[in-house]
């Protein structure tokens, strides 16, 4: 700017750079929150394709309530839904194998219920039930991995795919970013399998 001198114009020029420098670490954190958020919401969409009970979808809706995305209906006293453990599954060699109905019990049963030995299954980056084999002091084996693998792959948006990549990773390896939504945990050591999502293989395993 002519009407300026030289130290002035050097005062603006900084000036607008430190702006344009905390625009553009705003907009990042923007970008970066928003993908999270379309990360969840794509997770809970999963889960109400798979929901099959009123108690089940009652659920879902209490977690989105409790995440402020809807309301509780104005003048009507809401009784808690009833609360279904998890979906269980047995392996060919006795493994107990336990899947997440929706996000707040997949939190719950991978931070709180399972031990830090357990097995722990997810689709990768891919919506989809957090799946935990159960230990039980004894070694997991390969095949019992193999078929939560396939568990998991079905329990997810990826369930019509011809083949899934699931990671998995001790229990003890898992972490909630702090705000993070409900369900969501960030791992750094993992293996990763690439199973076929079979539905007669998962139904065979399911505990009636």
């Amino acid at each position: 700017n002519p009407a300026l001198s030289p130290t002035e114009n050097q005062k603006k020029y900084y000036k607008d750079y430190r702006k344009a420098q905390t625009a553009e670490k705003m907009l990042a954190e923007l970008i970066e929150d928003g993908e999270q958020e379309i990360i969840y919401l794509e997770s809970v969409l999963d889960e109400l394709s798979r929901a099959d009970t009123d108690s089940e979808i009652s659920a879902i809706r209490l977690e989105l309530q409790n995440g402020g995305y809807i309301k509780n209906l104005k003048g009507k006293k809401q009784k808690p839904p009833k609360e279904l453990p998890p979906i269980e599954f047995k392996s060919s060699d006795g493994f107990k194998i336990l899947v997440g109905r929706n996000n707040l019990q997949n939190e719950k049963l991978s931070l709180k219920t399972a031990a830090k030995s357990d097995m722990w299954l997810h689709t990768q980056k891919i919506p989809g039930s957090h799946v935990i084999i159960v230990g039980e002091g004894r070694e997991i084996s390969d095949e019992a991995i193999e078929e939560a693998a396939v568990i998991a792959a079905y329990h997810s948006k990826a369930r019509e795919s011809s083949i899934v990549t699931v990671d998995y990773t001790r229990v003890k390896a898992l972490k909630k970013p702090n705000g993070a939504k409900a369900g969501m945990v960030i791992y750094h050591e993992y293996y990763s399998i690439n199973v076929i999502p079979d539905k007669e293989v998962v139904e065979n395993m399911r505990v009636k």
